[in-house]
């Protein structure tokens, strides 16, 4: 039996990679200086918002930002390695023109030494799934990247990934997606 859940996402913060241009992939990545403020920032907004448990990407920028936002919380928070954003293979630590100009060639085909979009959405739709049944009637933070969001909002909202995957990412203070019973793929 699976109850329902409420998810929340938020990027990790900004790091050094973002301001020099570059596609950290799953490579660690640092958080700048804004970007620690920015953790705190997340951790201002979330801490009082009825989050039972953060579940974060286990890429460093993102365990940073979780670290950072609820220090001293008793929220919980769990690294979970689906959260990652897309493995660019080869391309890890490119240049984000670079990375920009192959996305959409990668929805289904790998990048080289890496893996596809789509399979990025299976690894988070794993997740989800779990968290029906390991957490229902909660509350969840997610802390992922640019991918991770692609795939809620493709598996939640049945946006097609090909025009995700095209679109400028523009920051905000997080995504809420309303109580789930299921996480019904789009791909499916």
């Amino acid at each position: 039996m699976t109850g329902s859940v409420e998810l929340v996402f938020e990027t990790h913060s900004l790091t050094t990679d973002n301001e020099r241009g570059v596609a950290t992939g799953w490579l660690g990545g640092t958080l700048s200086g804004r970007g620690r403020e920015l953790a705190g920032e997340l951790g201002e907004r979330r801490r009082e918002d009825g989050v039972d448990a953060v579940f974060t990407s286990d890429l460093s920028r993102a365990v940073e930002t979780a670290e950072i936002a609820f220090a001293g919380a008793a929220i919980p928070v769990v690294l979970d390695w689906r959260l990652r954003e897309v493995d660019y293979g080869e391309l890890n630590g490119a240049p984000v023109d670079v990375v920009e100009r192959e996305r959409p060639l990668r929805v289904d085909e790998p990048f080289p030494g890496g893996e596809s979009y789509r399979d990025a959405v299976a690894r988070v739709e794993e997740l989800l799934d779990g968290l029906l049944v390991e957490r229902p009637g909660q509350r969840i933070l997610l802390i992922g990247h640019t991918a991770t969001r692609w795939a809620l909002d493709h598996l939640l909202g049945g946006e097609p990934l090909e025009r995700l995957v095209v679109e400028p990412f523009a920051w905000r203070e997080g995504w809420e997606y309303g109580p789930r019973r299921e996480f019904a793929s789009a791909s499916r």
